[in-house]
């Protein structure tokens, strides 16, 4: 993977950047951030821990019953099935409630297999994405883009 698409893909400043560092929600809710996560991800095989957050919270805004009833589906099909190739790793527990929810589905039902994906992340791979190339590489583009714009405005 090369990480220089990443970087010149993406727009953030240099103190977005900064703050992902700090704070992983923050990261989380910015569409940039979880990109060059979303890239991260991927290249560690695990890209469908995000997809499978970010479906969650689609299905958390809709309200239309059959729309739930259907993005229910699919998000039991893509990621929590045991026969999808994208199956995220829940237990046992909370796996077994999601079952039990598909007869009656909800914007909601979700919600605990969506805080265990995210604290996964948030635990495992967040540490691991800031010591990487990518984020590095994206900061060092950030404080680039920042010094250039600085010494133009010195002139």
């Amino acid at each position: 993977m090369k990480s220089s698409k990443i970087s010149h893909s993406l727009h953030p400043t240099l103190d977005e950047v900064i703050a992902w560092s700090r704070s992983f929600e923050m990261m989380m809710r910015s569409p940039e951030g979880r990109d060059v996560f979303r890239e991260f991800l991927r290249s560690e095989y695990s890209e469908e821990n995000l997809m499978f957050w970010m479906a969650c919270e689609e299905l958390k805004k809709e309200s239309n019953p059959s729309a739930i009833n259907e993005k229910a589906r699919i998000i039991y099909e893509d990621y929590v099935s045991i026969l999808s190739p994208k199956e995220v790793s829940l237990d046992s527990r909370v796996r077994e409630g999601i079952n039990q929810s598909l007869a009656e589905p909800s914007s909601t039902m979700y919600e605990e297999a969506q805080l265990q994906i995210y604290t996964l992340m948030h635990r495992d791979s967040f540490p691991r994405f800031l010591n990487s190339s990518v984020y590095r590489d994206l900061l060092n583009s950030a404080t680039f883009k920042r010094c250039d714009v600085s010494y133009f405005k010195s002139e």
